[in-house]
């Protein structure tokens, strides 16, 4: 074989994927993906796959495995015009595990794909910093992940995270529907605000119609628009496993996309019907702020946003007091929003009623 010199041929690099920085990347996370080790947890980061010692569930009598997946939406894009990479993984790391922890679940580890147009290392380091972060707040391990370049598919400043979870629940304490009476409490847990959920229409409505800046200090929020659009979502795993210990749950309900009535619905057995009262709580300014910005109808607000609601437990009535207590000491703003009723005429699993309070 002949040997070339003089010319240049194509390569990975040229191609706009840079290996090296990648390799960087990854040196500058694992100190976050150590923060989160579990007992469980075998080898470092950086192998093909993230070990979890299994035999950690034998202590269990019938362990049920529960999964979820997902991403934080276009909540991205904020994150992405304001600069700031650190906080979208708290969001990734609540849209997975609050889901898991719905079934009584315990969280146990995560793994992470974000996907970029150009490696910056400190910024992809940034947001693994995040969903670390988040991980310790939810209790589980971050055993692995991907860092996927894309050149010419994405922008050299575009990017996307998702992720997946796995924990597990006893099989005769896992919470549902078929757990939930009539005469139940619902109890609501506050939102830290908009959450990862009604992006698309907040963006629409206030950033291309409108025509505000991220910039804008927004008197009404007490603060810019960007830093309230920016603020993590609320991770709910390890309050509702400290209700779970201390007192009889039926149900929990993650309120993610859909809005209340819609995600409570999806934990109300055909027979039962779910009441909540608007006025035992006033949403947050930024929901008026959409509403009000864009004439979006009360119906559209509320089965776009949380109006103020991130994880709802319906709970025996018995239970509401040490419920409530037990949430106050961990810091949760909590309180009952309503109760489960018989079917009667009702043709949905769950409604609003009354008027939001002044």
């Amino acid at each position: 074989m002949s040997e070339t010199t003089g010319t240049t041929g194509a390569s990975y690099a040229a191609a706009g994927v840079d290996i090296e920085a990648g390799d960087r990347a990854v040196e500058l996370m694992k100190e976050w993906v150590k923060k989160t080790r579990r007992p469980e947890v075998l080898g470092g980061l950086g192998g093909f796959a993230g070990l979890f010692d299994a035999s950690a569930l034998k202590n269990y009598r019938r362990p049920l495995l529960a999964s979820a997946t997902d991403g934080v939406g276009t909540k991205v894009d904020i994150a992405r015009q304001l600069g700031v990479y650190d906080t979208i993984g708290h969001d990734l790391v609540a849209m997975v595990m609050d889901d898991i922890v719905v079934c009584g679940a315990e969280p146990l580890f995560m793994t992470d794909y974000i996907c970029v147009g150009k490696v910056h290392p400190e910024r992809v380091a940034a947001l693994v910093k995040g969903i670390a972060e988040g991980c310790v707040l939810a209790g589980c391990a971050l055993v692995g992940g991907e860092t996927a370049e894309h050149p010419g598919l994405l922008g050299e400043d575009d990017f996307d995270v998702a992720g997946a979870g796995t924990g597990v629940v006893e099989a005769d304490r896992l919470l549902g529907a078929e757990r939930v009476r009539e005469g139940d409490a619902v109890i609501a847990m506050a939102s830290s605000g908009l959450h990862s959920n009604g992006y698309s229409l907040v963006r629409h409505v206030l950033l291309n119609q409108a025509g505000m800046s991220l910039d804008t200090h927004v008197d009404e929020l007490g603060r810019t628009l960007g830093e309230e659009l920016l603020e993590p979502t609320k991770i709910y795993s390890l309050d509702c496993l400290a209700l779970v210990r201390t007192t009889e749950v039926h149900a929990f309900s993650h309120i993610t996309g859909g809005g209340l009535a819609a995600n409570l619905a999806r934990v109300i057995p055909d027979t039962l019907h779910a009441v909540v009262d608007r006025s035992t709580w006033t949403p947050g300014a930024v929901f008026d702020l959409v509403g009000r910005t864009g004439n979006v109808a009360r119906q559209e607000l509320e089965k776009t946003l949380n109006m103020g609601v991130g994880m709802i437990a319906v709970v025996p009535r018995e239970s509401v007091d040490v419920a409530l207590t037990t949430l106050a000491d961990r810091g949760v703003d909590a309180w009952v929003a309503g109760e489960i009723t018989g079917r009667g005429e009702h043709t949905t699993g769950a409604a609003l009623v009354g008027d939001y309070a002044a």
